[in-house]
């Protein structure tokens, strides 16, 4: 029931800055309600602060006593939503695939799919020495374990 209610004013608030979307949402046994957002363009306190009085102010602690935190997901939170790939467009992020690692620039997110790509030195194919060679992976959604942007500095 408070699930629901939850829920649906999320829901809300996110039809009236539709920019923002929702991660997670847990509520555990003592009515802790945890909430982390995402956004197109980042989020702000402001719309942590939004979201969390869209919540406070439409539930009614006579009928269900609760604690509410909003959040915006970490900058080390693995990448889940087709959404998040979309915003990450053009930096660099780290995947893990059941064959191994890549690092590379994301470069394009279509239907359920992404396509990286980076520089890497091979042996020239005539003669010694190495050139850098650009490469390309297009990765299934699905095929993906996890998926972390790269912070640089």
């Amino acid at each position: 029931m408070l699930r629901e209610k939850v829920e649906n004013l999320l829901q809300e608030a996110f039809e009236e800055n539709n920019s923002l979307f929702l991660i997670e949402l847990n509520i555990n046994n003592t009515n802790h309600i945890s909430v982390v957002i995402d956004g197109d363009n980042g989020v702000s306190v402001s719309d942590c602060i939004a979201v969390s009085r869209k919540i406070e102010h439409n539930l009614d602690r006579e009928e269900e006593d609760f604690s509410l935190d909003v959040a915006s997901v970490g900058v080390s939170t693995p990448l889940s939503l087709p959404r998040q790939y979309k915003k990450n467009i053009g930096r660099k992020i780290a995947i893990t695939t059941p064959e191994g690692k890549i690092e590379g620039e994301l470069v394009k997110m279509e239907d359920d799919k992404i396509t990286l790509q980076w520089k890497a030195r091979e042996p020239k194919p005539v003669g010694k020495g190495k050139i850098t060679v650009k490469k390309e992976a297009v990765l299934p959604l699905e095929e993906i374990k996890e998926a972390k942007v790269i912070i640089t500095f």
